[in-house]
């Protein structure tokens, strides 16, 4: 099932470093990349000081969404006023991201956020130390893209329904640790839980696959803990098995939230579907605020 909600379009307007006035709430913003220009929607918290760095949470939406779609699902706006950091949704070209470049009119999407947070340094006081990028689907993917070639932008990364592409693993060297929390359901049709075969078009890595891959990436010597977390109503067949891998080098931190039996979703989010409302709330596992528990603990030396 999919979360992605009634495409809005936006219509981002390009302008200065705006005034003190209005800093804070809804904003669309645009730069120039790679001869292009794109789009992004960003949401400031009442509580910004433009005298004191506040953190950034990049979320990235999936295929045919928008930046505004994945604010809606995520309801990421909410914790930002809450938790006090500023959140910013980008827009893939035509609603899709690329992960590398080439000459049929496509663009690098990981060179695009680097730019992107860089521009948004000159327009907000981020704090460089507790920059966070999170997405769902192949938004996700492209977060696992993220912790392998901007180690040294990003804090921590959280994918939702999403995992490393087969053809990247080889090339994923990051030079430092990488804290990932992973949020899969097992049961998901459209990023399988035991990957796909590898030598099809866009293929990923299983699950297991990837966690092992960060966990040994990042040296963990710790056992797994497996405490599950049961829906709220206990007929209900979902529930939310965690591992967490810590004794990790440089305080890294692997973590993957199971969703056992669940599909292609972002837990805890919002929906046009009522019967996946009602699922979420028997569930009672809310990914976006796992995601920023699990990012406040992570913050770049």
């Amino acid at each position: 099932m999919t979360l992605i909600t009634a495409y809005h379009s936006i219509q981002a307007q390009e302008r200065s470093i705006p005034t003190e006035e209005t800093l804070v709430g809804d904003n669309y913003g645009q730069l120039s990349d790679q001869a292009r220009l794109r789009t992004y929607y960003i949401y400031t918290p009442k509580s910004y000081n433009p005298d004191r760095p506040m953190p950034l949470v990049l979320v990235f939406h999936g295929d045919d969404g928008t930046g505004r779609s994945i604010s809606d699902v995520s309801r990421f706006n909410d914790l930002a006023e809450q938790e006090g950091f500023i959140a910013v949704y980008p827009d893939g070209i035509d609603h899709r991201w690329t992960l590398r470049g080439n000459s049929q009119k496509k663009v690098d999407d990981v060179s695009f956020v680097a730019a992107l947070i860089n521009h948004l340094q000159e327009i907000r006081n981020i704090d460089s130390h507790r920059i966070y990028a999170t997405g769902f689907s192949k938004g996700a993917i492209l977060t696992q893209a993220l912790a392998c070639k901007l180690p040294n932008k990003i804090a921590a990364f959280a994918s939702v329904a999403g995992s490393l592409p087969v053809r990247l693993k080889p090339s994923c060297q990051p030079e430092t640790p990488i804290s990932m929390l992973m949020i899969n359901g097992t049961n998901d049709q459209a990023v399988h839980y035991q990957g796909d075969n590898k030598n099809q078009r866009g293929a990923l890595v299983s699950i297991p696959e990837t966690v092992n891959f960060w966990r040994s990436h990042n040296q963990c010597t710790s056992e797994t803990q497996r405490p599950e977390q049961e829906s709220s109503n206990q007929s209900d067949r979902l529930k939310v098995k965690t591992s967490r891998y810590s004794g990790c080098n440089g305080d890294s931190e692997v973590l993957l939230a199971d969703v056992v039996g669940g599909g292609h979703f972002w837990p805890g989010g919002a929906s046009s579907d009522e019967s996946l409302n009602k699922l979420n709330a028997k569930l009672g596992f809310n990914a976006s605020q796992e995601i920023w528990n699990f990012f406040q603990s992570h913050t770049l030396p």
